[in-house]
């Protein structure tokens, strides 16, 4: 089994675990003083699930890396049940850093740190508003407006498709960027290009209500692919890995693009990906846990929110379809970035972190 090699995106280096078995949950960091244990609860997507909890136990491995006297654990949750129990374990292991990944952590999260307000706890994608709970966000709505652009331009259908895994903000803000960089480029250029799969202003899309299952991936997306979606951008999770598989297996009928971590580092299916909304979890979560183990304080009600101005989130490289993407799409597509970042064209969406 690989490990994916690490890659540098949006100008951070971020990495990503491709298929192979869990990493042990008890992870030494070295010799040589006192050791500050960084504990890391999955949601029921499991450590290997080529996205944002994988991409979190990369960053929990890159500052154990950078300090040898963090010892880095973590435990797979395999229902939301596990959420609780698996977070007051580490409490009661007396791990110096806990953390959750994923927002349908959020409740789970605040209840036990509630309960345990000396200890300190740290959220991927999520804000459960608690002072001992230092919060990862990313504003995926922005890097999410740049794919749907990239979408709208490379589709020869005249239409594009998203679905989620589940209607939670972490997922919806994708969809939301997405959809409105597809409404960006028919504006630019006097297209129609159709997003299927993602009502913004209802609010309401296709969603597997999964984010483990590849069959329901391949289902939805087979929908809208029926519908005449020729690039899809699932975000699912594992789940997506069934539209990205089938999307290669195709040969070229329809395409995709993947979320979280750069599909080409992280998947097989690299053929039949166009590029990536990346959010750059590793590096967050790198960040939060060095200035903790080093006796700096993380400010909760501050947090880390992820733009493109700061490189928290991006769009990863073109990779094999780099030579397919018109000269003048990729120019148009770093102009926006540029605009984005500095202001001046607005991505709204209503998940987006406060």
């Amino acid at each position: 089994m690989r490990i994916a090699s690490i890659i540098a995106a949006g100008g951070l280096v971020l990495s990503a675990t491709a298929c192979g078995e869990a990493p042990d949950e008890e992870n030494n960091a070295g010799s040589g003083g006192e050791k500050y244990t960084a504990c890391m609860v999955t949601d029921v997507g499991g450590i290997d699930d080529k996205s944002f909890n994988a991409s979190a136990w990369k960053g929990l491995e890159a500052a154990k890396a950078e300090n040898s006297n963090i010892e880095i654990k973590n435990t797979s949750s395999r229902a939301e049940a596990d959420y609780e129990p698996n977070l007051t374990a580490y409490v009661n292991q007396d791990c110096d850093f806990v953390l959750s990944v994923g927002g349908l952590m959020g409740e789970a999260t605040k209840k036990i740190a509630e309960a345990n307000p000396d200890q300190q706890f740290a959220i991927v994608d999520a804000n459960p508003g608690v002072a001992n709970v230092y919060p990862m966000e990313f504003d995926t709505a922005q890097a999410g407006f740049l794919a749907g652009y990239v979408a709208a331009g490379m589709s020869e259908s005249g239409k594009v498709g998203t679905y989620g895994g589940m209607k939670i903000p972490p997922v919806t803000i994708f969809m939301d960027g997405f959809v409105d960089g597809v409404a960006y480029y028919n504006e630019a250029k006097g297209a129609k290009v159709q997003a299927l799969g993602w009502n913004k202003e209802t609010q309401n899309g296709s969603f597997t209500n999964d984010f483990v299952k590849q069959d329901e991936g391949k289902k939805v997306s087979d929908a809208l692919v029926a519908q005449g979606a020729d690039i899809i951008m699932p975000v699912a999770g594992g789940a997506g890995l069934g539209t990205t598989s089938a999307a290669k297996a195709s040969g070229g009928k329809y395409n995709t693009i993947w979320v979280d971590v750069d599909g080409c580092e992280s998947t097989q299916d690299c053929a039949a990906i166009i590029t990536t909304v990346v959010k750059n979890i590793p590096g967050a979560v790198k960040e939060a846990v060095l200035k903790a183990a080093g006796g700096g304080q993380l400010n909760a009600q501050e947090g880390f929110v992820g733009t493109l101005a700061n490189d928290g989130v991006s769009i990863a490289p073109f990779h094999e379809f780099d030579s397919k993407v018109p000269a003048e799409l990729k120019s148009e597509v770093e102009k926006l970035k540029a605009d984005i970042a500095a202001g001046t064209v607005k991505v709204e969406s209503p998940a987006q972190p406060k």
